[in-house]
């Protein structure tokens, strides 16, 4: 549906490190905003922390963009009207607006000490005040600001907050308000000349003409201050409105905090080296914070895309569920074609996964198994175990699925399996196969589960895996009685 105003969203995260699963939550539905409501994602690149910030992250994070299947109508790549979207090719223009800002008396020079800043924070706090800065250079004489510089003291710029009360209504949250106490006059240039994220991020937001910030909660408390830059920005002419600002719930971790960078679970490295699919993932990222429907926890894109509001986003904290987002990631494998299935595992069944000899690999094997282990995996890396028994000329050798499975009389029911195994038709599909190891169980009191344990064991080297009489088949006769013959050779050595 189409807006009388055009949404106009960005995304603008720092590359530094691997990108995690929040900040891709943050683009997720950000992007989803913009498709729903037929407006535009600008992408932009906040680069002004040299000491933090890398080129390798930079590629980085347009790759994961890539692979997560985002795209962006303005920002790196495809350019646009407000180009360049790296800010630290933007700083001329940070630079104009602070000298506007002083002009206009929306900011000023403030000559403080870091020891004087912490003293005085210090006092404030022993005696309960707000220990935010106290103002000390707001209205400095012409006179101390040169006697300042003559002692050689170096000087930020602060803007100049309102002495009145912010009010905002949060398109998540609903109406807050910020008092005067509570948001102080805050640095946006650096003593070096350097714009601080509080300047250059807004900034760009006016020149871009973002319509609604969506961002996360932990930047709520800055947002009075952003406003009241925005009203000055209007002033100027810089900016035409004060956008519309929603602030997306925390993503839990482990022990109800939240879920940081150093969190092994944040990564988003992990997830697409483990074989999320795209979809799966951003399925499940979408459920932290919004919801589809009562009763609907799978869903496309398209779908999600199509039925998406920043206004049914919940303002309560988010839990992330492993297994719940393997869970939704296994159902999306189960609705690949299963063409697209085999294309999708192909990395996990090369080096350096494949634990067999690139020789050995049997694509016509491969594709016939592939049906059945498509039920069968939750994420695409799971496929290598599964299907190693069909490659290496011999099982994997797992002494503690050995143990578990050889109980009771294994050498009797391996030498009848076997009979009945070699006398089976074998081009008739998997049943005979069931029924031969069906009646070798019988003869010695066992149930299938039970007689077909140490048979699957011998063959595959493991207790679970993909439908035993489907892999017989597919390994074919003379590999299965060479593996049922190893493992008696090995229980009566």
């Amino acid at each position: 549906m189409a807006n009388a105003t055009p949404v106009r969203v960005r995304f603008c995260p720092s590359p530094t490190g691997n990108p995690h699963v929040g900040l891709v939550r943050t683009a997720l539905f950000n992007w989803a905003y913009a498709r729903h409501t037929g407006g535009r994602l600008v992408f932009r690149i906040e680069d002004t922390d040299a000491a933090r910030d890398s080129e390798e992250s930079y590629q980085q994070l347009l790759d994961s963009f890539h692979w997560l299947g985002f795209d962006w109508d303005e920002g790196p790549e495809v350019g646009g009207p407000h180009a360049p979207y790296r800010q630290s090719q933007r700083m001329d223009l940070y630079r104009d607006v602070a000298d506007k800002l002083l002009a206009a008396g929306h900011a000023y020079h403030c000559y403080c000490t870091t020891e004087e800043l912490d003293a005085r924070r210090e006092a404030a706090r022993q005696a309960g005040r707000p220990s935010g800065y106290d103002g000390t250079c707001r209205e400095l004489t012409a006179e101390r600001k040169a006697a300042y510089e003559a002692e050689g003291r170096a000087s930020i710029i602060r803007f100049r907050m309102p002495d009145e009360p912010i009010t905002f209504t949060d398109l998540v949250r609903g109406e807050l308000t910020f008092t005067p106490e509570n948001v102080p006059d805050y640095g946006i240039v650096r003593a070096n000349g350097a714009p601080l994220y509080t300047l250059v991020n807004p900034v760009d937001d006016a020149l871009m003409g973002i319509t609604h910030v969506l961002r996360g909660e932990d930047l709520l408390s800055s947002t009075p201050r952003q406003i009241a830059l925005y009203r000055a920005l209007i002033e100027l002419g810089t900016a035409q409105a004060v956008p519309h600002f929603g602030h997306l719930p925390y993503v839990m971790g482990e022990g109800n905090k939240k879920l940081s960078k150093r969190d092994p679970q944040a990564s988003l490295n992990l997830y697409r080296d483990r074989g999320f699919l795209p979809e799966g993932l951003l399925n499940y990222l979408s459920l932290l914070g919004w919801s589809f429907s009562a009763d609907q926890d799978v869903f496309t894109i398209p779908e999600m895309i199509e039925k998406f509001d920043i206004a049914d986003v919940n303002a309560n904290p988010a839990r992330f569920d492993l297994k719940k987002a393997e869970a939704i990631n296994a159902e999306h494998i189960r609705r690949l074609d299963v063409k697209d299935f085999t294309a999708a595992c192909e990395p996990w069944l090369k080096a350096p996964f494949a634990t067999w000899e690139e020789g050995d690999f049997d694509r016509a094997a491969w594709e016939a198994i592939a049906p059945h282990a498509q039920t069968r995996v939750t994420v695409l890396s799971e496929i290598t175990a599964n299907v190693d028994f069909l490659f290496r000329k011999e099982p994997v050798d797992d002494e503690a699925s050995w143990a578990k499975a050889m109980k009771g009389d294994p050498v009797a029911l391996l030498t009848t399996a076997r009979a009945n195994l070699d006398a089976a038709d074998w081009t008739a599909g998997p049943e005979p196969l069931k029924q031969a190891v069906l009646a070798a169980g019988e003869q010695h009191g066992l149930k299938l589960g039970k007689a077909q344990a140490p048979v699957r064991v011998a063959v595959t080297g493991r207790t679970v895996g993909l439908p035993l009489f489907e892999s017989l088949e597919i390994l074919g006769k003379e590999r299965t009685l060479h593996r049922i013959d190893a493992a008696l050779a090995r229980l009566t050595a």
